[in-house]
């Protein structure tokens, strides 16, 4: 077990959580574009995460057997994907909209401003915690530092 595991699983949390913010922003930025390179509206997006896992070694495998543990051991996160939602978004009647349709509706985005501004601040809170895990590591570090003089 590395003395900078857990400074390694909280830094891997802030990247991913820096990731989701701007993904987030993204989506808040563009949450009246209903042209985009590919055609139509835009579509809110969203970030896939999965644990980033590590199989044990030497003496750590053998304490994990001994104790019934299971064999991988988490070390964080890591984003595998900005997914699109293809959900479609409200039609809105409004015939002189240049990209109205031709019944003169208009597919206006899927961001919905309320729940990206609830996405932010929970995404805000998941990087303070985590930069306060590592603050706290630290600390320990030291102290235990302090103690071998």
């Amino acid at each position: 077990m590395g003395m900078f595991l857990g400074i390694d699983a909280s830094a891997s949390g802030l990247t991913a959580e820096r990731l989701r913010m701007d993904v987030i922003s993204n989506n808040i930025a563009n949450a009246n574009t209903t042209r985009t390179e590919r055609g139509g509206a835009y579509h809110r997006r969203y970030v896939v995460f999965e644990p980033r896992v590590r199989e044990p070694k030497g003496f750590e495998r053998t304490l994990r057997r001994a104790v019934g543990i299971s064999r991988q051991t988490s070390e964080g996160v890591r984003a595998v994907a900005i997914e699109e939602d293809d959900q479609q978004g409200p039609l809105v009647y409004d015939p002189g909209h240049p990209d109205a349709n031709a019944a003169g509706y208009v597919e206006k985005p899927n961001v919905n401003i309320v729940s990206e501004m609830v996405d932010m601040i929970t995404a805000q809170r998941a990087y303070e915690a985590n930069s306060t895990a590592i603050n706290s590591a630290k600390a320990m570090m030291t102290k235990a530092l302090e103690i071998g003089k």
